[in-house]
């Protein structure tokens, strides 16, 4: 089996991981779509917890042997997830007055990360699927700084289940893109 890095995510052995990493978020945004009673408390610690978790699997898939073309952003994105989990999980009044900023930081991180592997796969055949996800997380993470200029607290809790169910699923598929295909030498 070879890798090759056709794509600007590459192919890596751990795609599994980044799979139940955006099944997880997909799963966590549902619940808090459908149970908004739960608290925004709960809710930023839980989405803490899956930062962490998306955060080490980030960094397991940059440093591994076969790390992806793009492992830079995954390696940064990791350190960046895992610094604002541990802030988010640390305690409950910080992350409830924090979360949306937070949140902001990370949906343009995430768009600027979309739009430079958009620019740098412009050869490919969805690049422009990056570049419309990298414009609609900027657009979320804009969003999200203005609801928390309104203190809406109704707004932030409806684009944090939109968000992450969004986030969840581009993640998803980006596991499923970094799957290595078999390439036989006959």
């Amino acid at each position: 089996m070879r890798n090759s890095t056709k794509s600007y995510l590459g192919q890596s052995r751990l795609w599994w991981l980044v799979l139940i990493v955006g099944v997880a978020l997909v799963i966590g945004g549902f619940a808090y779509w459908f149970w908004p009673a739960a608290g925004y408390a709960i809710a930023s610690q839980i989405f803490g917890w899956l930062l962490i978790l998306a955060g080490i699997v980030q960094l397991c898939v940059s440093a591994g042997e076969n790390r992806p073309r793009g492992w830079g952003w995954w390696l940064a994105g990791g350190v960046i997830d895992i610094f604002i989990g541990f802030t988010l999980v640390r305690s409950i009044i910080l992350s409830e007055a924090v979360f949306p900023v937070f949140l902001s930081f990370l949906f343009f991180f995430w768009g600027v990360e979309a739009l430079a592997g958009a620019c740098s796969g412009r050869g490919g055949k969805r690049w422009w699927l990056q570049l419309i996800n990298g414009i609609l997380l900027c657009i979320i993470g804009y969003l999200f700084l203005e609801g928390t200029y309104m203190s809406d607290t109704f707004m932030v809790s409806f684009l944090t289940a939109i968000a992450f169910i969004y986030w969840g699923f581009t993640v998803a598929i980006a596991g499923l893109e970094m799957k290595p295909v078999k390439e036989y030498n006959e």
